[in-house]
């Protein structure tokens, strides 16, 4: 759940250059920065794959009609959104956005956003920040299978990961990236082809899935939530999607990233802790009697600070430790 950033009247610095509506509440927005900010050197690309940006707008200068002095809603909302595309496309940076059909605030982005259309001015921080990043979590140099978990929109960073590689070196090789993918339906699954041209090109391991498969019977892929295809039950058919060996998805052949709504990542925890994955979190470790000397091998992107599993669900945590702790033997 991303929460809102401190609102005040925005000052624009960025252009929507683009926008690409795949479907009316899922759309790609390009916006180009007016400056961008280099935390390295010159030559350094300005922002690392898995990094995001916060991106924002005005309440009255999006078409948000203002209703008085006694309004309480704010003049402007930022939110944090995962870059999209590689740092080597240049200064124009691309989000991956699904519309908030029933938000929790009373002044969603989305629905600002789906009012502007190229060439409407808004706010980019031109900073890139974040530590979901391959040389933050596992390393750069780490030969494991990285499993990229995403469901929605949370496909982003994982594309921009995929991309970097390529454009840096177009015959790379993506074997050592398996992304899973889940929407509710195949016109949902944004970047497919992408993502499919990648798989048959540059041996990424792609397995699309949706979570309606009985509403779309000419779909032949996976069916079912994300998460559910690392159920005990399931894992070994998406090892196979993947083109992995059974067995193959355990922590000293692969590591997981995950990106999604909470539900997600807490149910991709819980379902891969009788496999032995060990959580990155601090305080889920200590509940799980995970010491400080066994590396983590799940890590996950969040904005907010709502744990994604609550430490205090003596039930839920007793099991999850017991299937750890039987796993790591």
């Amino acid at each position: 759940m991303l929460c809102p950033l401190m609102a005040k009247q925005l000052e624009y610095n960025a252009t929507l250059v683009e926008r690409i509506d795949l479907e009316p509440a899922l759309s790609i927005f390009k916006v180009r920065p007016d400056q961008i900010t280099r935390k390295g050197g010159p030559d350094e690309p300005w922002f690392v794959p898995g990094q995001y940006l916060t991106i924002g707008l005005n309440r009255v200068e999006s078409g948000e009609a203002a209703e008085g002095e006694d309004d309480p809603r704010p003049p402007s909302v930022r939110r944090p959104m995962s870059i999209a595309s590689a740092p080597e496309e240049g200064e124009t940076v691309e989000f991956y956005i699904r519309y908030v059909g029933q938000p929790e605030s009373d002044l969603p982005l989305t629905h600002l956003l789906w009012k502007i259309q190229p060439g409407a001015r808004m706010y980019c921080r031109a900073v890139a920040t974040g530590k979901f990043t391959v040389r933050d979590t596992i390393g750069d140099d780490d030969p494991r299978v990285k499993l990229c978990v995403a469901a929605g929109t949370g496909l982003a960073p994982f594309i921009s990961i995929a991309r970097s590689r390529i454009l840096r070196d177009p015959k790379a090789r993506l074997d050592d990236i398996a992304i899973i993918h889940g929407a509710s339906y195949s016109m949902s699954l944004g970047y497919k082809d992408e993502l499919e041209r990648l798989a048959q090109e540059h041996g990424l391991r792609y397995a699309p899935t949706i979570s309606r498969p009985k509403e779309e019977p000419e779909w032949t892929g996976l069916g079912g939530r994300v998460e559910a295809l690392l159920e005990p039950d399931r894992i070994e058919e998406t090892e196979a999607a993947l083109g992995l060996s059974a067995g193959e998805l355990r922590p000293d052949k692969a590591a997981v990233l995950i990106c999604g709504l909470n539900g997600t990542i807490a149910q991709t925890i819980i379902n891969l802790s009788s496999r032995g994955f060990v959580p990155d979190n601090r305080k889920l470790r200590r509940a799980l009697g995970i010491g400080d000397e066994r590396k983590a091998s799940v890590f996950w992107e969040q904005y907010d600070s709502t744990p994604v599993i609550d430490t205090n669900d003596t039930a839920l945590i007793e099991r999850l430790r017991a299937q750890l702790q039987a796993a790591l033997g």
